[in-house]
């Protein structure tokens, strides 16, 4: 057997199997075999893989090539660049037909599949999907979280159903079609980077999407336009004012007032949560995504209704002393603003932004409306201090840590003018802020401190009923009635909306759905253990969690949930 492998196209030597074929992969992209071309050049092109070792399916393979080749004289062969269409239609299949595809085939069927090389050749400037039916599978696997081997099976189905008359339009497999998109080049969807910060040197970048394209995809959908809302809107039920979206809202209202007549709010809505990405927790991402208050609560909780703007950087100590230093911490919080500052800036540079919609130029002014985080975020997004046991640990207020529980207790909001005058006055501490300029002070119509909010799974299924459950179960310690609930919620029959927790109950295991799963049983669960009022805890618990649930509320709606919160 031949040590040295000669590429057919080129002058090129090549010492080993895999080399040669990735070499040919790539030289015969630029090359055609015509019609014109002798019977001696494609026999070459044979004997030299003839001469690797090859298995008895490998040399089947090319047998059945040097066939088709003997009975069709007018063979085109052509490589494709992108390899979207390659292995539609395999040389078993060929070589029981009469004629192979009129137009061309792709030499990389030609060679084994121990020869093929596993480099994808690189594609630029694709836009678009190459057909309608392409476009529909890979939007089907995306949508659905189809594995490849679903997918896979999906395009077998349709090219043996299918009444073809030239190669199938799908790609060969998923994972070619995943390739695929992963080449695509959209502006809007490109990711950039932007180094914020050098710091031990090392740099610290913010990897993004501009702002703008972003909002571009949004209202480049057709279901979300159709939806899309522009003005205030005086919502009232039975004469009554009522809120239910965003423009419906006091804010909306004040914000229309400030702009032109003319223009139009766009309401921003952010959502950022760092999250851990192994299971031992020692790699971190930071996530911010941006969706649209103009959009419809019930259109913007699809998946297509939200972004991903980019990820933030996170800082690393050089030991364990800088990191619990005051100074290390300063300088992330700054960090991360200055990171938000040059993602959002480009909404606010100039008088408002335009935005094609139906082929119009539609005048918008950009406002941030809402801030959906967990309350560390909402801390790193408003620069209060982290710490629960901090003078006043809340981000809303400024009511200190003692005087939580007091309901009667007078509160003072947290505003721009009262924040900035700690600040300006050297004296944030005094407020359990950071010495750090807060961007959001330069945004207009904005409060940061009330529009940072957290969902509601983090404040109530993670977080208010989490804490009532723990309380309650040092209650039961305390009076030994813990292990009469925990047979009571045993002996609960199965039904299929409800899980069942036959050992009883363990915190450290359960997920928001569990928790909510136990808002349904905790009512009668804990009735008639002796400890006053504690069903009708959970009584006035579960009424004030249906009531945040409602799409719409009047102002006596309102009113009733201020009461029963």
């Amino acid at each position: 057997m031949s040590t040295s492998f000669q590429c057919p196209h080129c002058p090129r030597n090549f010492s080993t199997r895999n080399a040669y074929s990735q070499h040919v992969n790539r030289c015969i992209n630029t090359v055609y075999l015509s019609t014109e071309e002798s019977s001696e050049d494609i026999s070459d092109i044979v004997s030299s893989v003839n001469e690797m070792s090859l298995d008895d399916e490998d040399f089947s393979r090319i047998n059945e090539f040097q066939i088709i080749r003997e009975e069709n004289s007018q063979v085109f062969y052509q490589y494709e660049s992108d390899q979207d269409y390659a292995g539609d239609i395999s040389f078993g299949e060929i070589s029981h037909s009469s004629n192979i595809p009129e137009e061309y085939e792709n030499f990389d069927e030609i060679l084994p599949a121990s020869l093929q090389s596993n480099e994808e050749p690189e594609v630029e400037n694709i836009k678009e999907f190459s057909n309608e039916a392409y476009a529909d599978l890979m939007a089907l696997v995306i949508e659905n979280n189809l594995n490849n081997k679903a997918g896979n099976a999906i395009i077998k189905f349709f090219n043996k159903h299918s009444d073809l008359s030239q190669l199938s339009p799908l790609p060969k497999n998923i994972e070619t079609g995943r390739k695929f998109m992963d080449k695509m080049n959209i502006s809007q969807l490109s990711y950039s980077k932007y180094c914020v910060l050098t710091h031990n040197s090392q740099d610290y970048f913010v990897h993004y999407r501009p702002i703008k394209n972003c909002i571009k995809n949004l209202l480049s959908n057709p279901d979300i336009l159709k939806n899309l809302m522009f003005r205030y809107e005086n919502s009232k039920i039975e004469d009554e004012k009522s809120y239910g979206e965003q423009n419906s809202g006091n804010w909306w209202k004040r914000a229309e007032r400030s702009i032109s007549n003319h223009a139009n709010i766009l309401s921003i809505i952010l959502y950022s949560d760092a999250t851990t990405t192994d299971t031992l927790g020692k790699s971190s991402l930071h996530p911010i995504y941006v969706s649209l208050g103009n959009i419809p609560t019930w259109r913007r909780n699809k998946e297509d209704a939200k972004q991903l703007l980019g990820y933030l950087p996170i800082l690393s100590a050089k030991n364990e002393k800088e990191k619990k230093s005051s100074e290390f911490k300063e300088l992330a919080r700054e960090t991360f603003h200055n990171s938000i500052k040059f993602l959002l800036d480009p909404l606010f540079q100039g008088d408002g932004v335009d935005f094609n919609i139906y082929d119009k130029d539609i005048w918008f002014f950009p406002r941030i409306s809402t801030i959906i985080c967990d309350w560390p975020e909402a801390c790193t997004f408003s620069l209060t201090y982290k710490s629960a046991n901090s003078n006043y640990p809340c981000h809303f207020c400024l009511v200190q840590r003692e005087d939580l529980i007091d309901i009667r207790k007078e509160v003072i909001l947290r505003n721009h003018v009262n924040m900035k005058e700690y600040f300006d006055s050297n004296t944030s501490n005094l407020a359990g802020l950071e010495q750090v300029n807060n961007y959001f002070w330069s945004i207009p119509n904005l409060n940061i401190y009330a529009a940072t909010v957290p969902d509601r799974m983090h404040h109530l299924d993670l977080g208010l009923f989490k804490y009532q459950i723990e309380f309650t179960m040092e209650l039961l310690k305390k009076k030994k009635s813990l292990n009469k609930v925990n047979e009571r919620i045993a002996n609960i029959p199965r039904h299929s909306q409800l899980k069942v927790f036959k050992k009883g109950i363990q915190l450290s295991r359960l997920t928001a759905s569990e928790y909510r799963d136990m808002m349904k049983i905790m009512v009668f669960v804990v009735d008639d253990l002796q400890i006053e009022d504690l069903s009708e805890v959970y009584v006035k618990w579960n009424e004030m969690y249906l009531l945040s649930r409602s799409e719409k509320f009047k102002e006596s709606d309102l009113e009733n949930f201020q009461i029963k919160t």
